[in-house]
């Protein structure tokens, strides 16, 4: 039974219940008196209608009615009037532990201090209610003041002048050997600019010297993009030596952008190329914008290497997406610890603007500089795994992605090299990879051996899965190797890939192809 309920049946003022008459109780006061009493007492209002705000203050209401109304001809308590009542303040642990008291010794008193008045049930039933909710309010509050209270950290910045104005700046440098997860950052160094070229599908790339790079992260206070969204953190990586430096230049307040801005184009100024990740889309569109409103010229576009392109293209097989934490875990082997969720950064960057000491911000300049660190070692795993080296320890899914890849950069040895690395597991990639060897083969001239790749490809396949690899060995047998009886063999079996007309069109051209020459 709920507690309302049971308070419901003590007071008989539930709902569907009729209020109970109070029996005439002889008393020692006159019968004025006595009726004065009965009327305030049938002024309480139900525990329904009180009004009351707290549990408490109904059970205070509920014993006061009950102990004004025995029935059992003992003398009403006196009780004060309603305005009387303890406000919510004034009914939390130690208020009620009080009220309690001293409605105990109202009630012994008007018995002639008699211990017995302890001995009704339906009193003594209230009172535990009582303290029951006396424990649950303290229990709570000690829960409260007992709370962990993170300590305020200092934002890591110290303010820069500039001859175009003052800048707030946090600087750190990595050491050669630095590594982020089993990559180590250092090996962006040693990229070649062909094969970056190539997996980035962009020629300009070619000529850039990649150790005069430039990494770049934002923090904005927003995704949306355009002229409302600031980024109020602007992260810079570079190489000095084999070291890199990370250099994140923080706007305190809105307004303030100019300076820094001036300080971002002179990096460029001396750098090569940025390395971004999905900066094509966000990054650099984002900052060309407030380029423009705060009046700075815009510097000179460099040649721009987004990694997000590479990464969707070499990993797309593995079904998981390309987004920059998870290829970070399942690629690198670097799982974070504590990192702030993305989402929230905007938040946390205005609740600064609002006050805050800047406690909050601290994880999310760790977790740009993260991000930087993170943009040099997946370059330089990328190129190191696109240079054919240890394919026999690579994911067969990340190799039929650099053999899609090499394909399409004109590189047909490496895509090949890569195709047949990535056969070697057998099932869905397997097909594929060996569909991708065979047409490479067919290109070069080697038809023979485009027919034993597409053979191959058919033994991995399933019941009903090979009318297209049919397909494919009809074409060649037909055109490239002229075998009639086996392109017609292999025709048969592609039907269910083809239109019935197209289908039937074929078969006739080879039966009457293969009757001229027996003729």
């Amino acid at each position: 039974m709920d507690l309302k309920r049971k308070l419901s049946r003590l007071t008989n003022a539930g709902p569907g219940s009729q209020a109970r008459a109070p029996v005439n109780a002889v008393v020692e006061t006159p019968a004025v008196e006595a009726r004065a009493q009965d009327a305030e007492v049938a002024r309480i209002p139900p525990v329904e209608e009180a009004g009351t705000t707290t549990i408490a203050e109904v059970l205070v209401q509920a014993l006061r009615k009950r102990m004004s109304m025995d029935g059992e001809g003992e003398p009403a308590l006196d009780v004060p009037p309603p305005q009387d009542v303890p406000s919510q303040e004034a009914t939390r642990a130690d208020g009620l532990v009080d009220l309690r008291e001293e409605a105990r010794r109202r009630f012994a008193a008007k018995r002639g201090g008699a211990a017995d008045g302890a001995s009704d049930p339906r009193v003594e039933e209230l009172r535990q209610m009582l303290s029951f909710w006396a424990e649950r309010q303290g229990t709570a509050s000690a829960r409260k003041a007992v709370a962990p209270v993170p300590e305020p950290r200092a934002l890591p910045v110290e303010a820069r002048s500039t001859p175009h104005g003052t800048v707030h700046v946090a600087d750190q440098v990595y050491a050669p050997d630095h590594r982020h997860g089993t990559a180590p950052v250092a090996a962006a160094l040693d990229v070649e600019a062909r094969l970056v070229a190539g997996l980035a599908l962009h020629p300009e790339l070619e000529s850039v010297d990649f150790t005069r790079m430039l990494m770049l992260d934002t923090e904005t206070t927003g995704l949306a993009g355009g002229t409302g969204t600031v980024p109020f953190l602007v992260g810079l990586g570079w190489f000095e030596g084999r070291s890199m430096r990370v250099q994140q230049l923080f706007l305190r307040r809105m307004g303030e952008e100019a300076p820094m801005l001036r300080l971002l184009a002179e990096r460029m100024a001396s750098s090569s190329c940025l390395v971004t990740y999905n900066g094509k889309s966000f990054d650099w569109p984002l900052l060309r914008t407030r380029f423009v409103l705060n009046r700075v010229p815009v510097p000179k576009e460099l040649p721009h290497l987004d990694l997000l392109h590479c990464a969707r293209r070499v990993f797309k097989h593995r079904g998981e997406g390309a987004r920059l934490v998870h290829l970070e875990s399942k690629v690198l082997g670097h799982h974070r610890v504590g990192d702030v969720d993305g989402s929230l950064i905007p938040e946390l960057y205005f609740r600064f603007l609002r006050g805050t000491d800047g406690s909050e911000l601290v994880p999310v300049l760790e977790h740009n500089q993260k991000d930087l660190l993170l943009l040099a070692a997946l370059m330089g795993d990328l190129v190191r795994r696109f240079q054919s080296e240890g394919t026999e320890q690579q994911d067969p899914r990340d190799l039929l992605g650099f053999a899609q890849v090499a394909e399409r950069a004109g590189d047909a040895a490496r895509a090949l090299t890569f195709a047949k690395a990535a056969a070697e597991s057998g099932g869905p990639v397997g097909i594929e990879a060996l569909v991708l060897a065979s047409r490479l083969c067919r290109r070069s001239g080697d038809c023979e051996t485009a027919v034993a790749h597409l053979q191959r490809a058919l033994t991995f396949a399933k019941p009903g899965q090979g009318a297209v690899l049919h397909l494919s060995l009809t074409k060649l047998y037909e055109h490239s190797l002229k075998d009639l009886p086996r392109a017609l063999y292999h025709a048969r079996l592609a039907a269910p890939v083809e239109l019935p007309e197209d289908h039937q069109l074929r078969l006739e051209r080879l039966e009457r192809r293969l009757s001229r020459q027996g003729a």
